[in-house]
C-alpha cells in the first residue's frame, strides 16, 4: 500500500522519481488539448474519489482533470456530503469507500482525519491538504523551479510571511532534495518545529532572519502564501495584517535575491498584500507555471500510488 501523507514520509529516491515523471509527461503531451487524453491511459477502468472538506479551485480540477487525462474516472464529494467523523466514523467510511474506488484524495482540516482515512483504506490515500501540509503544492512547486532554474539541491530558497502548512512542506523538501531554507517572518507566526528539525536533520540549513531584506540577499527563489486562510476568524485579520506587512514581498526584497531568483505562491493570492502586483506579474514570477505542473506532479503521485 503506497499512501502519500506527507513528503518527509516518502522516500527520496520515490520523490525524485515522481518529480522525473511529471516531467515527462509533461513534455510528452507537447501542447495538446488539456481535456484530450494521454497516449498511455494508466487509469482506465479506474475510479478515483475526491472528497474536499475545504473548498478548492486549483487542487479540485486539477486531480479531476489529471485522473481524466489518464483514462481514470472521478467521483467529486464535499464535506457536507460526507460529514467526516459526524454520522459515520472516519475509520468506516475509508472501508467502505475502499470497496468502490480505487484511490483516495483528502482535502481536509486536521492531519489526524487524513491519518485515520489511511489506516482503514484498502487503496491508496494521497494528502490533498491538511492544517499540517500541502505536499503535493510543494512536488509542483520542485517541477516548476526544475524546469526554469535546473537542480534544486544546493539553493538557497526564502520562505516570507506566515510559517504555515505550505512553509511545513518546503521544509519537509528542503530536508529530502538537499537545498536550503530561510524563513522571515515574525516570531509569533515561525514554522513548526518539528518540520524545522526534520530538515536539519536532513543535512539542510535552515536559518531565521527578522529582516526580510536580509534574509533574501544572494536567493534562489523568494515564496509566500497569503496570510490568512479562508477559515481565519475575521478578528484574526487585522492583527495578522499588522504582523506580516514588513514581509510582504516587494520590488526591494526581489531586487536582493540573485538576479536570476524566481517568485513563487501556491495562490490564491491577495494582491498587494502578501505580494505586490509588481511582483507578482513581474519576469521572475512563476506562479501560474506552478499552478500548471499541480496538474503534471499530481498525475505523478496518481501513478507511484497505483503502481502503475
Amino acid at each position: 500500500m503506497k499512501h502519500f501523507l506527507d513528503i518527509h514520509k516518502t522516500t527520496r529516491g520515490e520523490l525524485r522519481a515522481m518529480i522525473d515523471q511529471a516531467r515527462r509527461m509533461k513534455d510528452a503531451r507537447d501542447g495538446r488539448p488539456k481535456g484530450m487524453a494521454d497516449d498511455e491511459t494508466p487509469l482506465a477502468g479506474r475510479m478515483v474519489a475526491l472528497i474536499f472538506e475545504k473548498p478548492s479551485t486549483r487542487t479540485r480540477v486539477s486531480f479531476d482533470v489529471g485522473i481524466r487525462q489518464m483514462g481514470g474516472q472521478t467521483m467529486v464529494l464535499s464535506g457536507k456530503e460526507m460529514q467526516l467523523g459526524h454520522g459515520e466514523s472516519i475509520a468506516d467510511t475509508a472501508r467502505v469507500l475502499s470497496r468502490y474506488v480505487d484511490l483516495i484524495m483528502l482535502r481536509t482540516f486536521e492531519e489526524a482525519t487524513l491519518l485515520e482515512m489511511a489506516e482503514h483504506a484498502t487503496v491508496p490515500v494521497v494528502n490533498g491538504l491538511t492544517d499540517a501540509s500541502h505536499p503535493c503544492q510543494i512536488m509542483a512547486d520542485i517541477v516548476t523551479y526544475e524546469e526554469h532554474r535546473g537542480a534544486i539541491a544546493g539553493r538557497r530558497f526564502v520562505w516570507s510571511g506566515d510559517g504555515n502548512n505550505v512553509c511545513s512542506s518546503w521544509l519537509h523538501a528542503a530536508g529530502q532534495f538537499g537545498f536550503d531554507l530561510t524563513f522571515t517572518g515574525p516570531e509569533t507566526l515561525d514554522p513548526d518545529p518539528g518540520a524545522v528539525a526534520f530538515a536539519r536533520s536532513r543535512g539542510s540549513n535552515v536559518t531565521i532572519e527578522r529582516d526580510p531584506v536580509r534574509a533574501a540577499d544572494g536567493a534562489d527563489a523568494i515564496v509566500t502564501d497569503t496570510w490568512v486562510s479562508m477559515h481565519d476568524p475575521e478578528s484574526a485579520r487585522e492583527r495578522r495584517h499588522n504582523q506580516l506587512r514588513p514581509y510582504q514581498v516587494d520590488a526591494r526584497m526581489m531586487a536582493a535575491g540573485k538576479p536570476d531568483a524566481l517568485f513563487m505562491h501556491c495562490l490564491p493570492a491577495h494582491r498587494n498584500e502578501e505580494a505586490t502586483s509588481e511582483v507578482m506579474d513581474g519576469p521572475q514570477s512563476v506562479i501560474f507555471d506552478e499552478s500548471e505542473n499541480r496538474l503534471h506532479a499530481q498525475k505523478a503521485i496518481v501513478r507511484w500510488c497505483l503502481g502503475v
